[in-house]
């Protein structure tokens, strides 16, 4: 047997995961404008449970560099395989798609691209000072790879000046190898640590799913790792397998549960907590990101 190979065990879902699916004229609309424009979202190729509620309300999350990624994660469904050169009229599509949508908040994020010598954070950076150049105003959100732990790379995004830098740790540390087999806890923590000293006009964010095996004390330890690293906003939310190729759920937890750890969270320091089955890193941004700003 491959030990790599999912488990093929299989739970119902339970009820608060069952809701009807948005639709219409503006999904339909938002659907074709990202396919006329050659762009990816992570909507899409992460097969996200939010996809049809989000394009309904005329927002999506951009995925540039492709949409194929150089890692396998194991809960991941973005398509890992050959990769290719980056597309330098990229940013600007993205910037002109953000602006027939309306958007007044950006979240942009990227297939990790190991065989490029910084990760894509200068293709990060432009397609930043794209959509500021298009639409000055608007609010941008990166959620970005661990670069290999480059810290020349992160300062290069940094340096675009993101409101949000957001690096999802995904897991406890124990499921690394589980989950991230080619990622590093604590290369991850050292990214969001470099990202919050970097100045409070940038604000730091990170997620993690739930229902893969971890243990209460062990997600209470990844907060309180992030808190100690200047995490300020986070999510939480459930891991639902994207198909039969992805790692089985272990648990599905209950909403109350989600509740409690966003109390809990927020008492350990975090200045915004989003925590409920459905969401996911990306899932209200904007409000996230004006929430945890205050008044």
């Amino acid at each position: 047997m491959n030990p790599n190979q999912p488990t093929c065990i299989h739970i119902q879902k339970p009820a608060w995961l069952r809701r009807r699916l948005p639709s219409g004229p503006a999904y339909e609309t938002v659907r074709t404008l990202l396919k006329d424009s050659h762009l990816h979202t992570v909507c899409q190729e992460a097969r996200c449970p939010n996809q049809w509620e989000c394009f309904s309300a005329r927002t999506a999350t951009f995925l540039i560099m492709g949409s194929s990624c150089t890692r396998n994660c194991r809960f991941c469904a973005v398509e890992q395989g050959p990769v290719h050169p980056l597309d330098p009229r990229e940013p600007l599509r993205v910037a002109e798609t953000a602006l027939q949508l309306g958007l007044t908040y950006v979240v942009i994020t990227s297939v990790t691209r190991d065989d490029l010598s910084d990760g894509g954070a200068r293709h990060f950076a432009k397609v930043i000072q794209a959509v500021r150049k298009r639409m000055p105003e608007v609010g941008i959100e990166v959620l970005i790879p661990d670069f290999q732990g480059n810290p020349h790379a992160l300062k290069i995004v940094l340096d675009a000046n993101p409101n949000v830098l957001n690096h999802n740790m995904e897991t406890v540390p124990r499921l690394y190898p589980k989950v991230r087999p080619e990622a590093v806890y604590p290369r991850s923590l050292l990214l969001i640590q470099q990202a919050g000293a970097a100045g409070p006009q940038i604000q730091t964010k990170s997620g993690l799913m739930l229902g893969m095996g971890e243990t209460p004390d062990e997600v209470r330890r990844t907060l309180k790792d992030l808190r100690h690293a200047g995490c300020r906003i986070l999510t939480l939310g459930q891991y639902l397998q994207p198909s039969s190729d992805q790692l089985p759920v272990e648990r599905f937890i209950p909403p109350d549960e989600f509740d409690a750890w966003k109390i809990e969270a927020r008492a350990m320091g975090f200045s915004q907590v989003a925590s409920g089955p459905f969401v996911r890193s990306s899932y209200h941004a904007k409000e996230l990101s004006a929430l945890s700003l205050g008044p």
